[in-house]
């Protein structure tokens, strides 16, 4: 009963967003070749640019992953989610106006303004890289989903197969207009999904306070520091660095209708995307409580299978639109960057809006298909994403940089300081010996920083539109 319930519910939500998809088709700004169809002819209302970022944010990691990592270390793995919304409040108050300000499509486009068209190709070898590995967790958690749910229904692989078919396609028909539209309905259901969890999770268990007292003796339960104030500060670390330089995120400023509704949206969707690790980090808790002893990844998936079956098929709606939200935003922004930085660039100038579309509609379906072959090495949601995330650091840095203090910026600085971040990242990963920091974040932003500072004394070539070096930066920053 529970798994035809779940059937039929999920196939209600996928109907929706198809139907959204249609739709987005006649919206303004969705003709036309390339911005129309990657960035929605930069025509996104607040409400849309709110729920395009909240769905990008609250993905497998935000929900699924928080839940396992909470089931051993309690609610303070809720501080993931809040590190998204730390990042999306910066990047409202700082970067979304000056992003939207500047007309362009990809963050490594401003590169090549400043810094040449060599940095702006390494620029999109890693971004594409970074996002690949998020893409493809979105798979793996929408395949543990479905299958977790509806074992009767899905095994892990067609879980992942059947993830991949329906964000694929909404990306492939419709663009960032269907990606937007599509949004609002994920981000109504994840929290719909979610809320009920939380609800009937803590009412098998007696409420907050019986789950405070069934807690085990040395479980970490509402210690707001029990995943380690060191890796919360990396969590926070990672998420403001990536929100304000990561195509994907920064696209959704670019696609807004104007400076004001760039900011709103990013507020906005500051505001729903910081519950949800929390909501999730409970349902993790309870399963200690309920299912003591099992794997920790199961926390979220077994807890909600014992919910009543209509519930446990909107709860299970949530999750998965949690995956697809992102996957879907994510995908928008790699086919961009190959679209636009490459095919547009060097390949084929003079490619009309028909070509542009076609061009565009094609790299989504080989990236699609490559992100879901790579899903199938992978493990470990948590800790593989934000391993990748590190690698934003330097496009960070440089972007820092370039907005408010470009009299230290050089040509090169750039093109070394984004190949010394991969090297580093790299070499985490390869040699044992290089892991003297808990956490790759701070041997990519040291890195970052060291050879950002070498070349700014070494390399005496200004960026193009960086005037000669006074006294002090800041009072220029509104003039780049």
């Amino acid at each position: 009963m529970v798994h035809l319930t779940a059937s039929v519910v999920v196939a209600i939500y996928v109907v929706m967003l198809f139907v959204a998809t249609w739709w987005a088709q006649r919206l303004p700004g969705s003709g036309g070749g390339l911005v129309g169809y990657l960035l929605a002819g930069r025509q996104l209302p607040v409400s849309v640019t709110a729920a395009m970022l909240a769905g990008l944010a609250v993905g497998g990691a935000s929900t699924v992953g928080v839940a396992e990592q909470a089931y051993q270390s309690g609610f303070s793995a809720g501080w993931y989610n809040a590190a998204w919304a730390a990042g999306a409040f910066v990047m409202a108050l700082v970067f979304a106006r000056r992003y939207r300000r500047l007309e362009t499509t990809t963050v490594t486009e401003i590169l090549e303004r400043h810094y040449g068209a060599s940095a702006r190709v390494l620029g999109v070898v890693g971004q594409i890289g970074l996002q690949i590995v998020v893409t493809s967790l979105q798979y793996v958690a929408g395949g543990a989903v479905l299958s977790s749910l509806m074992p009767g229904v899905f095994s892990f692989h067609a879980g992942m197969i059947t993830t991949a078919v329906v964000f694929i396609a909404i990306t492939l028909v419709g663009g960032f207009w269907a990606a937007g539209l599509t949004n609002v309905i994920n981000v109504i259901v994840i929290y719909v999904g979610i809320g009920l969890g939380v609800v009937m999770t803590l009412g098998r268990v007696g409420g907050l306070g019986a789950l405070r007292a069934a807690l085990p003796a040395r479980h970490p339960g509402f210690d707001l520091l029990g995943v380690g104030a060191g890796q919360i500060a990396a969590w926070f670390l990672v998420m403001i660095t990536t929100v304000v330089s990561m195509q994907s995120v920064v696209q959704i400023s670019f696609a807004a209708r104007d400076e004001r509704t760039a900011r709103a949206g990013f507020l906005w969707g500051a505001l729903l995307i910081l519950p949800v690790g929390f909501l999730s980090a409970l349902i993790g808790m309870a399963a200690v409580v309920l299912h003591p002893g099992i794997v920790p990844a199961e926390a979220l998936p077994k807890t909600v299978l014992d919910l009543n079956p209509l519930i446990a098929g909107i709860v299970l709606s949530g999750l998965w639109a949690a995956d697809v939200s992102t996957a879907s935003a994510l995908l928008i922004g790699s086919a961009t960057l190959v679209s636009g930085d490459l095919i547009k660039r060097f390949l084929a100038p003079e490619l009309g809006p028909r070509g542009e579309r076609l061009a565009c509609r094609v790299v989504v379906a080989a990236v699609g298909a490559l992100t879901f072959l790579l899903a199938l090495t992978v493990s470990g949601i948590l800790k593989m994403l934000l391993a990748g995330l590190t690698l934003s650091t330097a496009y960070a840095l440089i972007v820092v940089m370039t907005f408010f203090c470009p009299s230290l910026c050089r040509r090169s600085s750039a093109t070394w300081t984004l190949a010394a971040t991969m090297i580093s990242l790299a070499a985490w990963f390869a040699f044992p010996v290089v892991r003297v920091f808990p956490h790759p974040i701070y041997l990519t932003w040291f890195v970052s920083l060291v050879v950002f500072a070498v070349v700014a004394f070494t390399d005496r070539r200004l960026i193009t539109d960086a005037r000669p070096p006074a006294a002090t930066c800041v009072p220029r920053c509104e003039t780049v």
